[in-house]
């Protein structure tokens, strides 16, 4: 049983002109810790210099961020596409213009996309008369959508990486989809073998709740947003008129649950370079074994709606105006299928060259058009440039090659082991950096001091009155001590860490 990995991250929906202010302190503080570490390396301007640096409000610049949002977010552009070059080819350029030394890595990986796709909801033959339910599997544009046209270019919701098949089975409903929630199942004599399990996210990786349902004996699994983690019930309301997700959003991703690219383990997909064969790639035991498909909270809900059998436990139940959630199997039948393609295509990283203190930013769409993501790559186009201006001491590599199970920057730690032994000196990851209109930090526990002490030194760009330290006091639900562990932003990565550890040494 492979052991299971905490969720990295759920996309909801936000108005990017509620955050787009406090976007750029993220980057003060990554920039900022960037900074203090290559002054261990180098000699450089006294202490005081950079403490004026990064307080000043000139540091703050919206209307640079709110192009480079714009202009990363304007379209699709999905890795291994020609979009997905022309975004690194703006970001290069936007550096470049700055005087900032960078150039692109490119890497030919192993990527899927999808081909078709079908969710058939059927009942037993002695209840005929009801009719079966064809889902469109399609989210919806709403009226008025500025960007409508870019819309349609997404492509269909899919699971990257998931397993081509065709898949019939009665209902069964597994929470979360974790190993202790089949455990349950298991004690409440649920059986769960030949079943589609229906689950929903919000705990644990996506291609855990796939694996663990193969594990369990299910030849099929639905994984869908459910309304109590990802609101829109009741009167909250969803995207554009508030941060949640709409009915009809569905939640995309990888469930591959390796790194990087899966036909190179261990080594950099280069041009030319050996690859493993796809059956070699599935006894590697990374990639899905059974046909997964991602839907949305009202198709979750009608599923629901056809699961009879227990009443599941009160902490398995969804949001209040939602139906009782129940256990099955069945009587709801699914036909599911999946037909995806493999093909190996280019993905770029731009890379800043010098002594490296590497801020990892994710750069590629997985299937649609990116908010969050972008909204951290932003700041970091706009801050290194503007730290690389003010002094040649602080050198970093921007890297951009995240998709799902991050390949660019897999491959290109693959591809530089000697010159990361030799150069890196920290690495710094930012990972859904913006969302909604407060500021949160949070770090591993040595930089927990760094973060008091910097939020009270950086004015608050909507009030220079105040501190970031005393607006984030004095909103709601937050209280800022040494003990962090509750707030959203991660300013480290372990897993690239442990990535970089098992290469290099």
């Amino acid at each position: 049983m492979k052991k299971q990995r905490s969720e990295s991250h759920s996309h909801t929906y936000t108005k990017s002109k509620n955050s787009m202010v406090k976007i750029s302190i993220v980057s003060f503080l990554a920039i900022g810790i960037a900074t203090s570490l290559s002054l261990v390396l180098s000699s450089s301007p006294p202490k005081s210099y950079y403490h004026s640096l990064y307080k000043s409000n000139s540091i703050s610049d919206n209307a640079s961020i709110s192009h480079d949002l714009y202009m990363l977010t304007r379209r699709p552009h999905v890795a291994g596409t020609e979009a997905n070059a022309q975004a690194a080819a703006y970001v290069l350029s936007t550096l470049a213009s700055y005087s900032i030394n960078s150039h692109i890595v490119s890497y030919d990986v192993s990527l899927t996309y999808p081909i078709s796709r079908s969710l058939v909801l059927t009942q037993p033959e002695q209840a005929s008369e009801q009719l079966p339910v064809v889902f469109d599997l399609r989210q919806e544009i709403y009226d008025g959508d500025p960007y409508a046209d870019a819309a349609r270019e997404v492509l269909p919701s899919f699971h990257a990486y998931a397993k081509s098949g065709t898949v019939r089975g009665a209902v069964v409903y597994a929470n979360y989809g974790r190993v202790e929630d089949f455990k349950r199942l298991k004690e409440m004599g649920v059986n769960v073998t030949e079943s589609i399990v229906l689950a929903r996210y919000g705990k644990i990786y996506r291609g855990d709740i796939v694996n663990n349902a193969f594990e369990a004996g299910a030849i099929g699994a639905i994984v869908y947003t459910d309304k109590k983690d990802y609101g829109g019930g009741g009167d909250e309301g969803w995207f554009p008129e508030a941060k949640w997700m709409p009915p009809s959003g569905v939640q995309v991703g990888s469930v591959y649950d390796g790194a990087g690219d899966p036909s190179t383990p261990g080594w950099p997909s280069i041009q030319g370079c050996e690859r493993l064969s796809d059956d070699e790639v599935e006894k590697q035991g990374n990639v899905p074994l059974i046909p997964s498909l991602p839907v949305s909270a009202a198709d979750g809900e009608t599923i629901m709606r056809s699961v009879g059998g227990q009443v599941a436990d009160a902490g398995w139940q969804g949001s209040k105006d939602g139906p009782t959630y129940r256990l099955g199997p069945g009587p709801g039948i699914l036909n599911l299928t999946y037909t995806g393609k493999k093909a190996i295509e280019t993905i770029q990283n731009v890379i800043d060259s010098w002594l490296w203190v590497i801020i990892g930013i994710h750069g590629h769409s997985e299937q649609s058009i990116p908010i969050v993501e972008p909204r951290h790559c932003c700041p970091k186009i706009d801050e290194a440039r503007k730290t690389r201006m003010e002094t040649s001491e602080n050198n970093c590599a921007v890297q951009l090659g995240c998709r799902g199970v991050r390949p660019g920057s897999t491959e290109w730690v693959e591809d530089n082991r000697q010159l990361l032994a030799s150069r890196a000196v920290a690495y710094l990851n930012v990972d859904c950096a913006v969302s909604g209109p407060g500021f949160h930090a949070s770090a591993t526990p040595q930089l927990d001091r760094l973060l008091l002490k910097t939020t009270r030194q950086v004015d608050d760009p909507e009030n220079s009155s105040q501190s970031i330290y005393e607006s984030w006091v004095a909103a709601p639900s937050n209280s800022p001590t040494v003990s962090m562990h509750e707030l959203q932003m991660q300013l480290s990565s372990l897993e690239l860490l442990l990535a970089v550890g098992e290469i290099l040494w």
